[in-house]
């Protein structure tokens, strides 16, 4: 029975991961109008000693670090004295690609868990008989 244990905790791992991954897109998107908001980007980190080898973690929060669009409109209440000002380095086309990475990563662990659970089901029938 430890192998289904294993792959409904290695499945469960990434179904953690992707979510947390998909919040942080949705965040990114909700917020590139946003005057100085930065993309934020998480990583994932292999857990070491626990039981089950191959599962994941979510890792620090990273804040994308290239620079900020510069927005010319005088009347902006954060524009400079030229009439700039940082608006964010959020690209919405790469934040819609990284949600439809993200959804589909997360029903293959979804596809992955049910299976097991499914095959433990029907071995617990088979072993009832």
């Amino acid at each position: 029975m430890s192998d289904f244990s294993d792959s409904l905790s290695l499945s469960s791992s990434g179904l953690k991961v992707q979510a947390a991954r998909l919040r942080h897109v949705s965040e990114n998107i909700a917020n590139s109008d946003t005057p100085g908001y930065r993309r934020k980007t998480v990583a994932f980190e292999t857990v070491m000693g626990g039981t089950t080898p191959g599962a994941v973690k979510a890792g620090r929060v990273h804040l994308d670090q290239t620079e900020l669009e510069q927005i010319h409109d005088p009347s902006h209440p954060m524009a400079d004295e030229s009439g700039n000002y940082a608006g964010s380095n959020v690209q919405l086309v790469i934040e819609m690609a990284d949600a439809r990475e993200a959804q589909r990563s997360y029903e293959a662990n979804l596809k992955m868990f049910d299976q097991a659970r499914q095959m433990s089901s029907s071995l617990m029938d088979l072993l009832r008989r």
